[in-house]
């Protein structure tokens, strides 16, 4: 039987948080009390921000209290409808969560033990599964039921919280703005000034910051990107600003919120769960790269950019990127998603290049779209996607393999665009991108011949394993940093 109390005056029968864990465990779609009772909660958050703001202003002498008291009325819808979007946001969370653990369960164990190393996190006290049980669990395909992702969703937002406030992220005036997200319009239009000067925008903010990055990109984002990069949190949550913002992940995530009883629900998690891909690569990418450069700075370069090249994605990608890209676009589009949309999450796995692309662009002081179509000729011609492919198809069995799979990635993208550089700044060749790109290979003939021979190991299916993909990079850097004489 399962483990129940009775709860309220009204003798309604509730569960208790074991039992929730029990009955989630038997099939049944139930979170916990406290995701079941957010809305009461986040409604009074909302409500003390917005008096705490009034007040002031009256103090100050700009509103009298009976003006004070009919604002307050009158914001009634708008109040309701941030916390239904803020309650849908978290509830959607914990869905794509529950995918993900199913995907793969060593990032939820680690983030359970970095936050018991912490002292943070009582598991027994909060009921969470042993590792031994996470372990079983993962053998059998199964993840993490909702009553345990709501604790850990909990705990995820409020660590991150706690790191940003002690951080000087809130500070930042790009990362400020979100301090409007808490507020109704009617307040942020007519008391801009006052609202930034709230006496709790730092922590309104930073709250605002984590529910944002944990409702998009999940529970154990900022645990893995910490693992491939050693950056702290409010590292990651940098980072991941200025990702997000440059690829308009928040026009995207809302145009397939859109869809709500249009396409099946499998079909708008299957979006979300491609941008997070996408984010998480960005993400990674400007935590290596784009140090120096302030979170506005960074979006006003690369955001404008990005649409230039996801404009014409179609047209630039060859070979098994454009037949993989076509396939997933006509996928969506037969589910119901609009050409439009359909077509730019479909070239998700491609855009991450975009980044790698726009530097090889500063770097050789070429257009952005010339640059785009050497990559994309240079990796078809190498076959680099395919490969790509099948690094992707590595299985791994722990978090180093995981990392290993990741760095054997971000190598591979890495040489492309190394590739792509060494043939645009080639002498005497053509200037057109398929007669140059054959002229650098003939001159490179040599290492090619290597490569290819490589390639044909893995497609005949030896038992390499990472060891041979090791090697296969290898091979590539070579060949990348080649003079021509190869």
């Amino acid at each position: 039987e399962l483990r129940c109390r009775v709860i309220g005056e009204g003798g309604n029968l509730g569960f208790t948080q074991l039992g929730r864990m029990e009955a989630a465990e038997q099939g049944v779609r139930v979170t916990t009390d406290f995701i079941d009772n957010a809305g009461g909660v986040n409604c009074s958050d909302h409500e003390v921000n917005i008096k705490i703001l009034l007040d002031d202003i009256v103090k100050a002498g700009d509103m009298t209290d009976k003006q004070r008291n009919e604002l307050l009325a009158s914001m009634t819808e708008e109040v309701s409808e941030l916390v239904l979007r803020d309650n849908y946001r978290q509830t959607q969370a914990l869905s794509l969560s529950e995918i993900l653990s199913q995907q793969g369960m060593g990032p939820y164990r680690r983030f359970i033990n970095e936050l018991e190393a912490a002292g943070g996190l009582d598991r027994e006290l909060e009921f969470l599964p042993s590792d031994e049980m996470l372990v079983e669990r993962s053998n059998a395909e199964n993840g993490l039921t909702l009553p345990e992702l709501s604790v850990l969703i909990s705990y995820a937002k409020s660590a991150l919280k706690t790191d940003m406030i002690a951080s000087d992220l809130p500070d930042n005036p790009h990362v400020q703005r979100h301090m409007a997200r808490a507020f109704p319009q009617t307040l942020v239009e007519r008391f801009p000034d006052e609202m930034y000067q709230h006496r709790l925008k730092r922590e309104i903010t930073a709250t605002q910051i984590a529910n944002d990055l944990v409702d998009h990109m999940g529970v154990t984002f900022v645990r893995r990107l910490r693992d491939s990069t050693g950056a702290t949190r409010a590292e990651v949550t940098r980072a991941y600003l200025i990702a997000r913002d440059c690829f308009n992940l928040e026009g995207l995530w809302e145009q397939i919120e859109a869809l709500d009883y249009q396409v099946e629900s499998r079909v708008q998690y299957g979006m979300m769960l491609d941008l997070m891909r996408l984010l998480r690569r960005a993400t990674r990418w400007f935590l290596r790269h784009r140090t120096n450069q302030s979170i506005q700075e960074a979006v006003e370069y690369f955001a404008p950019r990005i649409t230039q090249l996801q404009e014409s994605v179609g047209k630039r990608l060859r070979g098994e990127d454009h037949e993989t890209w076509d396939a997933r676009r006509d996928e969506l589009e037969k589910a119901g998603v609009p050409t439009s949309l359909a077509s730019v999450v479909a070239a998700a796995n491609s855009l991450y290049a975009g980044l790698g692309i726009i530097e090889a662009a500063r770097a050789t002081d070429e257009k952005i779209q010339r640059v785009a179509e050497v990559y994309y000729d240079i990796g078809h011609r190498l076959e680099l996607p395919w490969m790509n492919g099948q690094i992707n198809a590595l299985k791994v069995r722990d978090s180093w393999q995981a990392q290993a799979r990741e760095t054997f990635r971000d190598d591979l993208d890495r040489q492309q665009l190394a590739l792509t550089v060494s043939v645009l700044k080639m002498d005497g060749a053509p200037s057109g991108v398929e007669p140059r790109v054959e002229q650098w290979l003939e001159r490179h003939a040599g290492l090619v011949e290597r490569w290819c021979g490589l390639l044909n190991e893995v497609r005949s299916g030896a038992q390499g394993g990472f060891p041979l993909f090791a090697v296969a990079i290898r091979e590539l850097v070579d060949l990348a940093e080649s003079n021509g004489e190869g």
